[in-house]
């Protein structure tokens, strides 16, 4: 929701005067829109335009290598006749003007009444529609145009550049056109500045295939998909509206819409990029970003344009605006280090008795029952991360099980209980990040060392030496005492119960299922605890009713190699 500004009537004209400001360096404000400072030698003046709430289209696109000047119509509007016409106006060089924008019917008809009055005055002024949105009509020149815009923006602009005639620079902006296909979905709608409401819903759990950009909703709602079939819909569907004697050579846009976060897009294209180069394409300066927005719209889209040698050379041309810029001169003289062997050093695996090696075989089973735990509890985690953390540990715990799970079923069976606790402690720190990735990395690599691949036997008292020393590391590296609101809450009642339980002869699995219970309650426990260390103290009274992450994460964990070691230990 757009929540800053004075009056929602004015807001196109408050949020210009702002970009004027901002970038006065580069471009100007006249009636109507902006036009950038002029370059020593005179081009064909390329003017873009539509309704705002799209930025960067327009004025973000501004510059040299892209567009002359663009006009600024109130937010999903299209911009006057007048408006068009004075930019138009302002933007010519004497070589001529191109009108460029999406097939909406308010801005044929405003550009085009622009366009012949510009003609009108002897300024020869043309028109190029994109009309790139798939899913908007069967015909192409009854298509929207969305993202598409850019691409088309982008050959006129590089066109324009190069010094062509109005007649080449018309040209190869309609062949940019002509080979430009796009295909949107929604996640959310957008909401107006001063609306409470967005112009459309999409029901949970579903996305709306084939968006507009001006609020439209999409052509109709289907069940949301994961990532890898999202990006299966969209490659498919853009590729199978591919031109007639198209080739497999493609710039492409993924784009999103104003909320999709640049961390998804980044994920999704990763799958895009496969999916073309697995079909045979070759893929062209693909651009990962907000290109073409609807205000607040979450939802991405996805667009081809499909290259000749004319269109790659204009659509690889340096540009410098706003919002966009490209310059193959800083990659000069960088060497690629394709071929290079980037290979972990072998790792080498010391001897180990049969008796580690056995143990190595439950601490595998201890590994997968950890990371079920966490999966299941994952979302629960979270929630009371969140209460004065920043919601992470669910997501955490499970990248770090799930990390030494993969490692564990990696390392050869001939690999002793201490060495593999080493390796699997490494996978835990390296992918789960963060504070306790670390801690529960160096934990497991200390139970480890504190086991040993040397014993021919191990015993129950071993077993709790070695969940010492895994305390002892988290004490140590981590700086923190019992009552600090931690993880050491539920952790340290835990080893002292099970030391004592052991110590009086107890089997490990009854002394762990005790050690256990004492664990649950110390956590629960941690409720009316204020955190004294980490992310949450400054959040410390907000925190107090809900019981540390951490200590809940490791009481369940307790809970669940319990059970595990009693189900081993019946008959």
């Amino acid at each position: 929701m757009t929540t800053i500004f004075d009056d929602p009537a004015t807001f196109s004209e408050d949020q210009l005067t702002g970009f004027l400001d901002l970038y006065s360096d580069r471009l100007r404000g006249v009636p109507g829109g902006v036009v950038s400072h002029r370059a020593e030698q005179p081009q064909v003046a390329v003017v873009i335009g539509g309704g705002s709430g799209h930025y960067p289209a327009f004025c973000g696109t501004v510059g040299p290598g892209l567009a002359t000047g663009a006009v600024v119509g109130n937010i999903f509007t299209s911009p006057s006749a007048a408006q068009a016409y004075s930019v138009g106006k302002a933007a010519d060089q004497g070589r001529g003007v191109i009108f460029s924008f999406g097939n909406y019917a308010g801005d044929i008809m405003n550009f085009g009444i622009a366009a012949q009055r510009l003609r009108a005055e002897g300024i020869d002024t043309r028109i190029v529609v994109v009309t790139d949105d798939i899913a908007s009509a069967d015909t192409p020149t009854q298509r929207r145009g969305i993202a598409g815009d850019f691409t088309v923006f982008k050959v006129l602009g590089a066109a324009a550049a190069e010094g062509h005639d109005l007649d080449t620079v018309e040209r190869l902006g309609n062949a940019a056109n002509d080979a430009t296909r796009t295909l949107g979905v929604a996640f959310s709608g957008c909401t107006m500045p001063g609306a409470d409401q967005p112009l459309f819903t999409v029901p949970d759990g579903h996305l709306g295939l084939g968006l507009g950009i001006h609020g439209e909703p999409g052509i109709r709602d289907m069940p949301m998909l994961p990532a890898s079939e999202l990006a299966t819909l969209l490659v498919e569907r853009v590729l199978a509206a591919a031109p007639d004697g198209a080739g497999t050579t493609v710039g492409a846009v993924l784009n999103g819409l104003g909320s999709t976060k640049y961390e998804e897009l980044f994920l999704l294209w990763g799958i895009v990029a496969g999916q073309l180069r697995e079909r045979g394409y070759r893929i062209v300066d693909a651009e990962v970003g907000e290109l073409v927005t609807s205000l607040d719209m979450g939802g991405c889209s996805l667009t081809l344009m499909w290259l000749d040698e004319d269109l790659e050379r204009l659509w690889r041309a340096d540009a410098y605006t706003p919002a966009y810029r490209k310059s193959a001169a800083p990659m000069h003289g960088l060497r690629s280090s394709a071929g290079e062997d980037t290979s972990d050093v072998e790792v080498v695996v010391p001897p180990a008795t049969a008796a580690a090696r056995e143990l190595a075989t439950g601490v595998r089973a201890v590994l997968a029952e950890v990371k079920r735990t966490v999966v299941e509890n994952e979302q629960e985690l979270g929630r009371i991360d969140a209460v004065a953390g920043d919601g992470d540990h669910g997501r955490g715990m499970v990248k770090g099980a799930s990390a030494a799970v993969r490692r564990a079923e990696a390392t050869t069976p001939d690999a002793g209980a201490a060495f593999l606790l080493q390796r699997v402690g490494q996978a835990w720190a390296e992918e789960a990040g963060g504070t306790s990735g670390v801690l529960w990395g160096a934990a497991l690599e200390s139970f480890g060392r504190s086991l040993g691949d040397e014993r021919d036997r191990y015993t129950d008292a071993d077993v709790v030496a070695g969940t010492r020393a895994f305390a002892d590391a988290i004490v140590d590296l981590g700086r923190a005492s019992r009552g600090d609101k931690t993880l050491l809450d539920a952790l340290l009642p835990f080893v002292d119960e099970l030391e004592t339980a052991v110590g009086s002869g107890t089997a490990l699995g009854p002394a762990c299922t005790a050690a256990a219970e004492v664990a649950v309650r110390a956590a629960e426990a941690t409720k009316e605890l204020r955190p004294q260390v980490g992310r949450a103290r400054p959040l410390a009274e907000k925190s107090v009713g809900t019981p540390d992450a951490g200590a809940t994460s490791m009481a369940l964990i307790a809970t669940a190699i319990a059970n595990l070691l009693n189900d081993q230990e019946r008959p």
